[in-house]
């Protein structure tokens, strides 16, 4: 059985500035764009045999980019892999949330309704995206790997959901821009083989 290979994008600025991004489609920065070449060689190496069954990926140029950058072939956009919709929350910090709302969690406390692109998301409907993912990609698991290029709490999520864990428990979980995961089982149960593994310049 195949395992699956998690890439969260490269850099961009409002990832590098801490502002939540969900559906706004921004590039990556150089370094961004560096970061994800630089990927390559690990994807490389952990593919060697031609292991890979699909790669899955979000229809956002940052995940998109990323990927090619990265040596992989895109075999379906996934629109189920899109960041968790912030809601009135796209483009904002958490510490500039945290004044009007101190101690503020998007785990906890969920974001507000944005306009009518960024209507918002809880985390259980997050939870229910990645579930479609996983049913999409379990099957194929029996010819391979699959890659599955996305986004920080998207990730984080599906992570949860992989280990049989109630969507919140994404919390647990930190995950870095231009990194390396993967998850597998160990004696069939769902197990984090490799987690937040950057590239090595």
């Amino acid at each position: 059985m195949g395992e699956l290979i998690l890439l969260r994008h490269g850099e961009t600025e409002w990832s590098r500035d801490g502002k939540h991004t969900g559906r706004t489609d921004i590039p990556l920065t150089p370094k961004g764009a560096a970061d994800a070449a630089a990927l390559a060689p690990m994807v490389t190496s952990r593919l060697a045999g031609d292991r890979l069954a699909a790669v899955f990926a979000s229809p956002a140029q940052r995940a998109q980019r990323t990927a090619k950058l990265a040596g992989l072939t895109v075999t379906k956009t996934e629109p189920d892999l899109w960041e968790w919709d912030y809601g009135g929350y796209e483009g904002i910090t958490t510490a500039e949330i945290q004044k009007d709302r101190p101690g503020w969690s998007l785990w906890r406390d969920g974001v507000i309704p944005g306009d009518a692109e960024h209507p918002g998301e809880t985390v259980s409907e997050v939870g229910e995206r990645v579930d479609r993912v996983l049913a999409r990609a379990e099957p194929l698991l029996a010819d391979g790997d699959v890659a599955l290029v996305a986004h920080g709490h998207v990730l984080r999520v599906l992570t949860a959901r992989w280990l049989e864990l109630p969507p919140l428990d994404g919390k647990l979980f930190r995950l870095d821009t231009g990194t390396v995961s993967t998850l597998g089982t160990e004696h069939d149960d769902p197990v984090i083989l490799s987690w937040n593994v950057p590239p090595t310049v």
